[in-house]
């Protein structure tokens, strides 16, 4: 996602929204749901190590990837006819 640090966004393609034990779920998007964010930052994750390998033959191919990805806080869930207020969770 190309967006910067401090950025909101609005994603309006939601699959589902659960709600303590109460779970919407979408055929196949919920209609009228949008989450809001905060962009946190944007990163490289670990690397993973890519390894081919074919046995009798010497072939070996050592080839490293960090792939990019986004942070996001989400502020406000929204299913059209009432909204939801994200905030700190406890405990991680």
């Amino acid at each position: 996602m190309a967006a910067e640090k401090g950025t909101v966004v609005e994603l309006d393609r939601v699959l589902m929204v659960a709600d303590g034990d109460k779970v919407t779920v979408g055929k196949p998007l919920l209609a009228g749901a949008k989450v809001t964010a905060a962009v946190v930052e944007e990163a490289r994750d670990d690397k993973v190590i890519v390894f081919k390998y074919k046995p009798k033959v010497r072939y070996r191919k050592k080839q490293g990837h960090r792939q990019w990805f986004t942070r996001l806080a989400i502020q406000e869930i929204s299913l059209g006819h009432g909204t939801r207020k994200g905030g700190k969770r406890s405990g991680s």
